[in-house]
């Protein structure tokens, strides 16, 4: 068994798309489009199903926002550079969305460097820098 993706509804198709390509070098997979059914899908990650697990994006048409809720905690990526990726969102965020929540340093209790920030629609991801 392995995690093939995880499924996050987005208020604006496109915008996140930007976010996940231009801002965290993702590529854009695949999209589907389902106008019967309302609903569209874009495929976004650093590689494909099933060697690496990917993001599908889902817009329902219609929907501009979603209230989050409080069980979602966050998407968690390998980064080389912690510091370097969120310099990336800051000059970023004004085009394409997402902020910084908790800037880079060291998790509590320990010596591994990460940093949070949202995307677009407030979903968390947290940043882990890892060997390239």
């Amino acid at each position: 068994m392995r995690v093939l993706h995880t499924m996050l509804r987005v208020g604006q198709l496109q915008r996140s798309i930007d976010f996940y390509t231009q801002v965290l070098g993702m590529r854009l997979l695949r999209t589907t489009e389902r106008p019967d059914q309302k609903y569209d899908l874009a495929f976004v990650g650093y590689g494909n199903n099933p060697e690496h697990a990917e993001i599908e994006l889902t817009y329902n048409y219609g929907v501009e926002r979603y209230e989050l809720g409080s069980a979602f905690g966050h998407v968690a990526i390998g980064v080389p550079d912690v510091a370097a990726t969120c310099a990336a969102v800051r000059a970023k965020a004004a085009a394409l969305g997402g902020a910084i929540t908790r800037e880079p340093g060291p998790v509590k209790g320990g010596t591994t460097v990460i940093a949070f920030i949202i995307d677009p629609d407030g979903y968390k991801i947290e940043l882990i820098q890892r060997d390239a």
